[in-house]
């Protein structure tokens, strides 16, 4: 079933040919006003001393988003988030977003480990992935998800199903990747925290802005939000 659902998810983007960006349907994504300067117990460093890393070339980020939002938050305690967010208007082919699996070690990161995780938010949950990365002695666990149109995708074949349905109305689905990250050597307690960075930002934007981040619809009673 599922191999005849990719052959007719390929076939129908060939038949169908969608020349439409579903991004030029809705209002336009900006994610500098999307993103809280503040939220829950987090705010913006503005002054960074950590680094975001971006393990691409400008020319080839410039290539692959229409959009890169970077930025590194701090707490109470002193704890700093990194939060990077890549929007592109076109997901499909080599525009696609690259994996965080793939270009850390493509910037001088050993991956140490790479595990599924589910990410439980009050607005449903979050198909993610965890990473565990070192480079000298900076040790850094990452958590990121990628979106296609309105949903989280975590394989792919279900990037496939999101993309045929997005053929079937004739429109080329956006999407963006999710990242968040500590420099952190304790993996259990930079997940923590991480976890809470996401719930709290998630609760602090629109319903329409959470669809857009995460994939997901629903208000904190379970039910689905307006349009």
């Amino acid at each position: 079933m599922l191999a005849a659902l990719m052959c007719t998810a390929s076939v129908g983007a060939i038949v169908l040919r969608p020349d439409t960006k579903a991004a030029d349907q809705g209002p336009a994504i900006n994610l500098e006003a999307m993103v809280p300067n503040q939220f829950g117990v987090w705010r913006e460093e503005t002054q960074p001393v950590t680094q975001v890393i971006n393990p691409q070339t400008k020319e080839l980020l410039d290539k692959l988003y229409s959009q890169i939002l970077s930025r590194t938050y701090v707490n109470a305690e002193g704890y700093r988030i990194m939060l990077s967010i890549a929007y592109g208007s076109d997901q499909r082919g080599g525009l696609q977003a690259h994996k965080p699996e793939v270009c850390y070690p493509a910037q001088g990161f050993t991956l140490q480990s790479l595990t599924a995780a589910i990410l439980a938010t009050e607005f449903g949950d979050i198909p993610a992935t965890r990473l565990f990365t070192t480079m000298g002695q900076r040790k850094e666990p990452v958590t990121y998800w990628f979106t296609v149109g309105d949903s989280a995708i975590q394989s792919r074949i279900q990037k496939r199903v999101v993309e045929f349905r997005y053929v079937l109305t004739g429109q080329i689905p956006d999407g963006l990747l999710f990242r968040v990250s500590s420099i952190d050597g304790d993996q259990s307690r930079a997940y923590r925290f991480q976890d809470q960075f996401v719930a709290q930002l998630l609760e602090s934007v629109s319903p329409a802005d959470r669809v857009r981040l995460s994939g997901l619809s629903k208000l904190p009673n379970g039910t689905a939000a307006a349009e």
